[in-house]
């Protein structure tokens, strides 16, 4: 994959939206790649270990797919098979793209760990799964932690886990994140990303589930280090998560947007940019004469003035240059010399 420089990962969450199709998967790590995000991320699952027979779906899912078949039904027709990772990885190598996927159970994880990703994602529902998070932690690597659904405490409690099992605590990113589909402006909640950072991990960032594009952006202006949003080829398509998903172009338009305000972001020191520099003699002002000056006449507040250009003596000096005498004459509106 193309090495990492920029300093905010931008995840496109491609999810289950292929809809259990290989070729739209594969449309999908084109189109992530072509937008410009630096990861693309599926999720894999063996369904029947994930979610069990009585498992009920949830509200956004019931008005988005019906409530004829189970959760466990929708999820073994939208998922691909773990065989079909491994190609997967190795197109978004071929695309430029970096490669993720989200383990939903523990067989998951053992299909994913020969895959080498960059990073393991670990979703909100799993943070309470103490084998899970203990199984991540064997194996090793850097985390990105989604936090929904989730108090401080257990956020807390989850890192310490994975601390514990040997994952450095550097090595973990926090992802802000509302469990619901779309979220309501709302319950977003962004400026709780400050308070995952005094958990003292490796950054923090934010998986958004809002409608548009305007939030991660926000997040993004707030120092978000990551940032993961659904896409899908077409919001009209069937399944739970098209509807809360981007399309290409608006994918495309994200990634753009956050890398203008991560340019735009700059430093804390506050200096004079070089594209402005040049402005400083046109916007400021400088002393001159407010009449005619003649020699030897001594400098007042009714024969000086400010005016532009900033090329001569700062107004800043007005007090210092009160009082002399004129070195020579300096006709209306001329910069005053000492």
């Amino acid at each position: 994959m193309k090495k990492q420089e920029k300093k905010i990962i931008i995840i496109a969450e491609a999810g289950v939206n292929h809809n259990a199709s290989m070729e739209m998967a594969r449309k999908m790590v084109v189109e992530a790649a072509k937008a410009g995000a630096d990861y693309v991320k599926f999720q894999t699952a063996v369904p029947e270990l994930v979610i069990s027979s009585i498992a009920p779906k949830a509200e956004y899912q019931k008005e988005t797919t019906g409530e004829s078949e189970s959760q466990l039904e929708m999820c073994k027709a939208i998922h691909l098979p773990l065989s079909a990772y491994p190609e997967l990885a190795e197109l978004c190598r071929k695309e430029g793209i970096g490669f993720m996927s989200t383990p939903f159970d523990l067989v998951s994880i053992d299909s994913l760990a020969p895959l080498k990703m960059d990073y393991w994602k670990i979703p909100s529902g799993e943070i309470t799964n103490l084998p899970y998070l203990r199984k991540i932690a064997r194996i090793g690597g850097k985390v990105i932690l989604s936090t929904g659904m989730s108090t401080l405490v257990e956020v807390a409690e989850a890192v310490e886990v994975l601390v514990r099992g040997g994952i450095d605590r550097k090595d973990i990113f926090l992802l802000h994140c509302t469990t619901q589909y779309p979220t309501p402006y709302s319950d977003v909640n962004l400026l709780a990303m400050e308070s995952l950072r005094k958990l003292d991990v490796g950054g923090v960032g934010y998986s958004d589930h809002t409608l548009g594009i305007e939030v991660p952006i926000a997040a993004a202006a707030l120092g978000a280090q990551v940032i993961e949003k659904h896409f899908t080829l077409d919001k009209s398509l069937p399944g739970p998560d098209h509807r809360a998903s981007l399309d290409p172009s608006e994918l495309a338009a994200m990634v753009k947007a956050v890398r203008h305000i991560e340019e735009a972001l700059g430093s804390v020191e506050k200096r004079v940019a070089e594209c402005e520099k040049s402005n400083i003699e046109v916007a400021r002002k400088s002393i001159v004469a407010a009449r005619p000056i003649s020699e030897g006449e001594v400098f007042t507040e009714e024969n000086i003035t400010v005016k532009r250009p900033g090329n001569g003596i700062s107004p800043m000096e007005w007090d210092s240059v009160l009082g002399k005498k004129a070195k020579k004459d300096f006709p209306y509106d001329s910069l005053i010399e000492l």
